[in-house]
């Protein structure tokens, strides 16, 4: 049998998003000319594909409108538009008024990397967590996005989904579900939701398709060296997972979380206060560094040079089981540790 081919999640909502709006007719499309979708892919549901064109304030402030007119829009742009050029029109416009639009993000942490950083998306996730009552999705990858895009049309109030560029493997994990988090190691303990695996000698929590795709690499890694690594694919940022992520901690040497995203704010900035709060536990966060990415690239270069990477992970926790510190730090170049 030949193996699955790995698809891309922005390609999986971009065949998925007309099929939806064919069986309800509140969904709507609205589009900043990002060329994701086929120019026939709206024939059955002439008038509700809307194209902006770039300009993102724009697009938010007409998403607000048809959200409050019964309406549930479907907002496609990149996601550092989102995130920095409309924040205020999806603060007060939408997030305010708790309208149910769901934003799409495509080109997710470093997936521009080729057009520099005025194209990657960083602060995504620390800004979009803040804002009340916004849920906030990272599915890891085109299978879950498909469950993501599916799931948010029944929730109330706005949802921010970001979705990467490039086609990746799915990294399983049984049932998919916002707000509740997956086993994805050791082997087999997604199979159900509801049993908790037992503790490791670390926890590895990631969200993002290369970010869990390392933290599945690392822990394979690690057990090959006699460390056992429970990994957990904290996909939903907002509602936090807040039992799993004690769970997961639980009876080990502490956390190390992984992101594409800069490492304040995000996924890491969550983890470390929620254990703040519930169970006080180290927390080592590999993830892009305190700095601009210098130069332009591949997603694949740049996460390598940034230390977003299997090795970085295990690096990290060894440092956190042997009681050295290290792991968590703004250092960009992470071959010293």
């Amino acid at each position: 049998m030949k193996p699955t081919p790995a698809r891309s999640a922005r390609e999986a909502y971009s065949a998925l998003l007309p099929e939806l709006m064919l069986a309800d007719e509140r969904l709507y499309c609205l589009d900043s000319d990002t060329g994701l979708f086929a120019p026939d892919a709206f024939a059955a549901v002439p008038g509700r594909y809307l194209n902006l064109g770039i300009a993102e304030q724009s697009l938010m402030g007409t998403a607000a409108g048809l959200a409050a007119s019964g309406k549930i829009p479907f907002v496609t742009t990149m996601a550092t538009f989102a995130a920095t050029r409309a924040l205020e029109a999806i603060k007060i416009d939408i997030a305010y008024n708790a309208l149910p639009v769901r934003i799409v993000a495509t080109h997710g942490g470093l997936a521009a990397g080729h057009l520099g950083p005025t194209h990657h998306a960083l602060e995504d996730l620390a800004v979009m967590r803040t804002l009340p009552g916004l849920t906030v999705v990272v599915p890891a990858d085109a299978g879950q996005a498909e469950a993501a895009i599916r799931q948010s049309a029944a929730l109330p109030g706005p949802v921010y989904v970001r979705l990467g560029r490039k086609a990746t493997p799915d990294v399983g994990g049984g049932a998919f579900e916002i707000g509740r988090a997956q086993w994805l190691r050791p082997a087999g303990a997604g199979a159900s939701p509801d049993v908790v695996p037992p503790p490791g000698d670390v926890a590895i929590i990631a969200c993002g398709p290369h970010p869990v795709l390392a933290a599945l690499r690392a822990a394979d890694r690690l057990e090959a060296r006699g460390v056992r690594a429970t990994v957990l694919n904290l996909h939903t940022l907002r509602p936090l997972d807040v039992d799993a992520v004690v769970a997961a901690v639980a009876g080990t040497a502490g956390a190390v979380t992984v992101e594409e995203h800069w490492r304040s704010g995000g996924l890491g900035g969550a983890v470390a206060e929620t254990l703040a709060e519930h169970a006080p536990a180290r927390v080592a966060r590999v993830g892009m560094p305190d700095v601009f990415a210098g130069r332009a690239g591949g997603q694949d270069d740049l996460l390598e040079r940034y230390g977003i990477t299997g090795d970085a992970v295990v690096t990290a926790a060894i440092n956190l089981i042997t009681g050295i510190p290290g792991g968590n730090t703004d250092e960009s170049d992470l071959s010293r540790m």
